[in-house]
């Protein structure tokens, strides 16, 4: 455990490729509970630290398949997640409400869709026994630990705070150069900069993400997060430029307003595609042919 990062009782464990998608950073509290925080990090050093050390707890930030990626590897294990996605992310048919699967494929798509899905994934989601609740302090061990509700990413998504440390696990609020991403049925693009302004007021040393570089100073987190939300006002002004030249929705979700043209092929990154376009096109109170329709893939 020498070669995992610390700061103080939590240890941060990486995920495959710089934690990015479709992996995650884990927290590990080092503390007399045995927490771990996520589980999309490195599956053999996962099981490490359950082998050497024990995991009596699992909490999830949300429902995400990158954070709860290795769930079923601990079956014996009680797993949290937040309250607001404790009911839904539990079954299938919510994750696919979620993420925008039947607004873009209707009943039939899901059933295709469903089929697709590694029985892991299932699992994961399914065995989450228990909710924890917002804004409360929760004691482990000596490990002092707030989850805040910070929606915008997922409706019930939070951040493990720990007070006394300095220190948030900001997760997918994560300063890559992808962008913000709230293309799920629940996520939402005002909600997701009031909670990055929440996060920076924040009386913090260190901010962790869920993928790639890591941890940041809070001034290397201010001055990241202002190019990260910049990325959503460039992608008003495409939407709105192209809008304006009399695109439709079609149209507009086959240029690559958030995955790379040659990605859109994949039905799940096309459908986030749709999502998001339309969510810009609500925030912008544009009018675009074809921007309503619902199950618009099916037909």
């Amino acid at each position: 455990m020498n070669t995992l990062n610390r700061i103080g009782p939590i240890l941060i464990i990486e995920g495959p490729n710089s934690s990015k998608v479709p992996f995650s950073r884990s927290l590990y509290l080092d503390c007399s509970e045995k927490v771990l925080i996520d589980t999309g990090a490195e599956r053999e050093m996962l099981l490490d630290i359950q082998c050497k050390y024990g995991i009596n707890l699992i909490i999830n930030t949300h429902y995400h398949p990158d954070h709860t990626q290795h769930n079923h590897l601990f079956k014996d294990v009680p797993k949290w997640i937040n309250r607001l996605e404790f009911e839904t992310a539990r079954s299938i048919e919510g994750v696919a409400k979620l993420n925008g699967i039947y607004q873009e494929w209707g009943p039939s798509g899901f059933d295709m869709w469903r089929h697709t899905i590694p029985h892991e994934w299932v699992d994961n989601l399914s065995s989450i026994s228990d909710y924890y609740e917002y804004e409360k302090e929760y004691r482990f061990g000596d490990v002092n630990v707030t989850f805040l509700h910070t929606p915008g990413h997922t409706k019930g998504y939070s951040c493990p705070f720990f007070p006394d440390l300095g220190v948030v696990f900001v997760g997918d609020y994560d300063m890559t150069t992808f962008g913000p991403w709230y293309n799920g049925t629940d996520g939402n693009i005002e909600e997701f900069i009031s909670s990055a302004e929440r996060l920076l007021s924040l009386d913090v040393d260190t901010y962790i993400t869920g993928h790639q570089k890591g941890m940041f100073t809070k001034q290397e987190f201010q001055e990241a997060m202002k190019q990260f939300l910049a990325i959503i006002e460039d992608r008003d002004e495409k939407i709105l430029e192209l809008a304006r030249k009399g695109y439709t929705f079609e149209e507009l979700a086959k240029v690559g307003i958030f995955y790379p043209k040659q990605m859109l092929e994949q039905p799940l990154l096309q459908t986030w595609e749709r999502s998001g376009i339309r969510k810009h096109i609500q925030r912008l109170g544009l009018t675009v042919p074809g921007a309503n329709n619902e199950y618009s893939l099916t037909k």
